[in-house]
């Protein structure tokens, strides 16, 4: 059976709702519901790994060098979804470890783009397509 969902804990719901509503979009995302103490989102169509937001039950701060999330990685279908959501990283103010380029080390078509959400999560935006 392929991974159905990700729960992940954040210490701030709304600012992380507001961040990833707006990211959800350029990734191929859509919200999936929300709840009492939750909300989600899923790929558009529906069929895919789901994204759960829950408030975290620790004061501890995220270390993404520590045992746990090491980063998320989102698939997209061309090199300008990619490029598209690089620059709304930056133009967001988000850290960014490596603009859009190809990471011959991982795959010869690996088109990606890596940043720091505000919380700290390493993101991805890839795309397998041919230039």
């Amino acid at each position: 059976m392929p991974l159905d969902h990700l729960g992940i804990g954040v210490p701030d719901m709304e600012s992380a709702r507001a961040y990833y509503d707006a990211l959800a979009p350029l990734v191929g995302f859509v919200p999936f519901g929300s709840g009492d103490g939750w909300f989600a989102y899923a790929p558009d169509g529906d069929t895919g790994v789901q994204l759960f937001f829950y408030p975290a039950q620790s004061d501890a701060a995220y270390d993404g060098d520590a045992t746990g999330l090491q980063h998320l990685c989102f698939r997209v279908g061309t090199r300008a979804e990619v490029d598209a959501a690089h620059a709304w990283a930056v133009a967001g103010g988000d850290q960014i470890l490596h603009p859009p380029r190809v990471f011959a080390e991982y795959h010869p078509l690996h088109y990606a783009t890596y940043w720091l959400e505000p919380r700290g999560f390493k993101l991805e935006v890839v795309s397998f397509a041919n230039p």
